[in-house]
């Protein structure tokens, strides 16, 4: 890696009700919802949003949102974009940034050492997943080696094979950060709400 500062990018939603966590939602509620993201988004920003070790940028969704002050002012930001997911995530991994990492605003367990130990990782591989407890990621960060890695062709995205399918597109060896667990479902939500999703699940390797 350069000796550039890597960069963080965490993907934010315009917290308003129906537009962030639409599956919880349909059984906790819109509202339930939307305060469990502005509660979890702003805990996550304040442990990783002013790090040293990396610099950490906002990429938001939907562009229109971009000025909003919804997040803090001090963070630079970005616009996601148009496109699915993949692409997105792609437009933003090819960012002209050196080394980068990029994370959803929503798990709850994301601790400054996973991105710390995420970035280890990624000195030494091309590309490097966060596994989520269901089957999908919690993050992904590549860097040019020569070129940026493009893993996003065909994910089959919210689902338990985004993971398989995006490494099923890798043609390098990719690294591994902790796993984690993401709250999509009313369970998930209760098992947060009872303090159980602090525990790092598997170590990064």
């Amino acid at each position: 890696m350069s000796s550039a500062l890597p960069t963080l990018y965490v993907m934010v939603k315009a917290p308003v009700a129906g537009g962030v966590k639409t599956r919880l939602a349909k059984t906790i509620g819109a509202a339930e919802a939307l305060r469990f993201y502005r509660g979890v988004t702003s805990s996550l920003l304040r442990r990783v949003g002013s790090d040293p070790r990396w610099r950490t940028v906002l990429a938001v969704s939907p562009d229109r949102y971009l000025r909003s002050g919804f997040w803090p002012m001090s963070l630079p930001r970005v616009a996601q974009g148009g496109g699915d997911l993949g692409e997105r995530m792609q437009r933003l991994l090819e960012m002209p940034s050196g080394a980068s990492v990029l994370i959803g605003s929503d798990i709850p367990g994301i601790r400054p050492s996973h991105i710390a130990d995420a970035l280890r990782l990624l000195a030494r591989r091309g590309i490097v997943f966060g596994p989520a407890e269901d089957g999908g990621f919690w993050l992904v960060g590549a860097r040019r080696c020569p070129t940026v890695p493009r893993p996003f062709g065909e994910v089959r995205w919210s689902s338990e094979h985004a993971l398989a399918d995006a490494l099923s597109d890798l043609s390098m060896e990719p690294g591994f950060a902790a796993t984690l667990a993401d709250v999509d479902t009313e369970a998930e939500w209760r098992r947060w709400r009872r303090g159980q999703f602090d525990a790092l699940h598997q170590k990064a390797r």
